[in-house]
């Protein structure tokens, strides 16, 4: 099977990108991995990262890390408990700051009408005033800054101390609920649905609904983009290469975060979504009629000759007549999942793409009757956008970390992403994917994207989070009634994350070729990666394995790895005052849940305030 055809259809778009065909792949198989006991859980669910943190009288955890080195052991121990270095990099003014943040996030009043109370404030305060008071509490706590400059002082502070930053212009849109749905109907539906609503063929996940045309809702902890013009596009496009050029600039070895849906018509999101997971099922279909369902999905491997003989039964012909000849049949007979992915990129336009298999005239269908040129030139520069990002990335020596999205977007958002990965990280990982454990297939995901890694032999990047659209994406699939995509409960989504990542730990340690981000703010989290690097051999000088933390929350976590030498980093936000202000309201929902969940952080923080009154400390500054 050859795999050099799958980059250049992405080439042929117009991105000015060099491509060499990619022929030899390694065949070596997965080996399965062992979902790790979890314990002391918590069931309540939370999104995107988890707050649980353990109780007052679990006693500091010594976790050794080790490697042998001609014949020389180095070994490092992380106590997370020891207040005068956790928060070494604050002054006291600082931990004042974040007890009353933290306490002001716990009652319910406050969270639930603080947009209100904001805009009131600002009405009686005035403008100067409010941003003031804004800057000594809740802006302070959570956004690192209005602007590149601004933000430098504080992002060397904390590298000085070993935290690093990943950049993230927090700036949103302050939109009524009706001007999103508004936006996001017309930018989501095509011409050829608008002519004719009812005569395409299209899943209802994957189709637009002005319910829930407002993406924000039951969202806790991710930026939201609508869709305006491909001028607001662009102008997105700039402010990435703005953070890209200020984490070169500020920050050693640094991230910079975007999201797709900031950099074109979602539209096409939603119609490449549909076509990956339909050739998905039609795989899955044949696995099934071969005795596979159920088998882990590299391990099912569909053999030629049984899957030809019952296309013909079907009376297929035409493409699937020509899709197992030549070239794509490969030496082994069988054919896999990712040998299956690579027959739909065999195209030349954009909307090419979009076609899906029907089994009943044995043809490749367009998903809908029309594109317009507009439409083809929209998908168009997407991709040139996305190009243009990861060249700056690679030219300011930033690594670009993709974030996640609602499961009607992801499987486009994976696949564009994979394709930039297949293209700059060939010497090094600069492109991350990012997949949300709470999705019934992430392993799945994870799985076929380090195999085909291997196979061609790129760094494999990824970041791993639990998710941010639980409460969404389970009231739209019952609304809407598909299969809700997201774990049953909150331990099943641990189980979940911890085999992921064990399976990329494993990787690295096997290839030293893949690379991982844990982001995560559950301490038994941090730990099971800790006690599992041991394991494996893998040392943080190393630089496979990173941390990252939210700015504000969980430093008795970050700062600790951060001067055990382990690579961890700060998600960064900065933006104006006035503009950041839908990330802040977010950043109080959040804490609401952390804080009534859980007193360690405030206990570790009381005392190290008090230890500071007491030793004489109370005007320590940090160096």
């Amino acid at each position: 099977m050859s795999y050099g055809k799958v980059v250049p259809v992405f080439g042929r778009t117009g991105l000015d990108v060099n491509l060499k065909k990619l022929s030899a792949f390694t065949t070596r198989r997965l080996q399965s991995s062992v979902a790790s006991k979890q314990q002391n859980r918590r069931t309540e669910e939370r999104a995107y990262v988890d707050y649980a943190v353990p109780e007052t009288d679990i006693q500091a955890d010594l976790i050794q890390q080790s490697r042998n080195h001609d014949s020389n052991k180095n070994k490092i121990s992380v106590d997370f408990e020891t207040t005068k270095e956790a928060y070494k990099s604050k002054d006291t003014g600082e931990l004042l700051r974040s007890l009353l943040v933290f306490k002001l996030c716990s009652y319910d009043l406050l969270v639930d009408k603080n947009k209100e109370i904001m805009d009131l404030s600002k009405k009686i305060l005035g403008q100067k005033t409010f941003e003031r008071i804004m800057k000594m509490t809740f802006y302070g706590q959570f956004v690192a800054g209005e602007d590149h400059q601004a933000i430098r002082p504080l992002v060397q502070r904390n590298r000085s101390y070993g935290v690093g930053a990943v950049l993230d212009y927090s700036v949103e849109e302050d939109l009524t609920k009706e001007e999103a749905e508004n936006k996001e109907m017309e930018s989501c539906v095509s011409a050829a649905e608008k002519e004719s609503p009812g005569d395409t063929h299209r899943e209802k996940k994957y189709k637009a609904y002005r319910k829930f045309g407002d993406r924000r809702g039951g969202v806790t902890s991710a930026r939201t983009y609508f869709y305006a013009d491909e001028n607001k596009c662009d102008q997105h496009m700039e402010t990435f290469l703005q953070c890209i050029k200020a984490s070169g600039g500020s920050s050693e070895d640094g991230f910079s975060a975007i999201k797709m849906t900031a950099l074109g018509r979602p539209q096409f999101l939603l119609q490449f979504s549909e076509v990956l997971v339909k050739w998905r099922s039609f795989f899955n279909f044949f696995a099934a009629k071969q005795g596979m369902e159920g088998m882990d999905v590299l391990q099912q491997k569909l053999d030629l000759e049984k899957l030809q003989a019952h296309l013909k039964k079907l009376g297929a012909k035409g493409d699937f007549q020509n899709w197992f000849t030549g070239e794509k049949i490969g030496s082994s007979g069988t054919i896999d999942l990712l040998d299956w992915n690579s027959l739909i990129d065999d195209r030349t336009r954009i909307s090419n793409l979009l076609v899906v298999p029907n089994l009943e005239t044995g043809q490749l269908e367009p998903l809908l009757n029309k594109f317009t040129e507009e439409e083809e030139k929209q998908m168009k520069r997407m991709l040139q956008r996305m190009d243009v990002l990861a060249k700056h990335a690679v030219a300011n020596g930033v690594r670009l970390m993709v974030d996640a999205e609602q499961t009607y977007f992801q499987p486009a958002i994976s696949r564009l992403t994979l394709e930039m990965q297949r293209i700059f990280n060939r010497d090094k990982p600069v492109i991350f994917n990012t997949f949300q454990c709470y999705l019934k297939e992430a392993f799945d995901n994870v799985s076929m994207d380090v195999e085909l890694s291997r196979r061609e032999g790129w760094y494999f990047g990824a970041k791993l989070v639990r998710g941010a659209y639980m409460v969404q994406e389970r009231s739209r699939a019952s609304e809407i009634g598909y299969e809700d995509p997201i774990n049953p409960d909150y331990e099943s989504t641990n189980q979940m994350y911890h085999k992921c990542l064990d399976y990329v730990l494993e990787e690295i340690g096997n290839s030293r070729t893949a690379n991982v981000m844990v982001a995560s703010h559950n301490l038994d989290t941090v730990r099971f990666t800790l006690r599992r690097m041991s394991d494996l051999g893998l040392v943080p000088t190393d630089r496979k394995v990173y941390f990252g933390q939210l700015l504000g929350m969980c430093d008795q976590i970050s700062f600790p790895l951060g001067q055990a030498g382990f690579p961890v980093y700060k998600y960064v936000p900065y933006g104006p005052v006035n503009e950041v202000i839908p990330y802040l309201v977010r950043r109080a929902q959040e804490n609401r849940g952390f804080m009534k969940g859980a007193q360690a952080e405030r206990d570790l923080l009381w005392q190290e305030l008090l230890r500071r009154v007491t030793s004489g400390e109370v005007f320590y500054r940090p160096a």
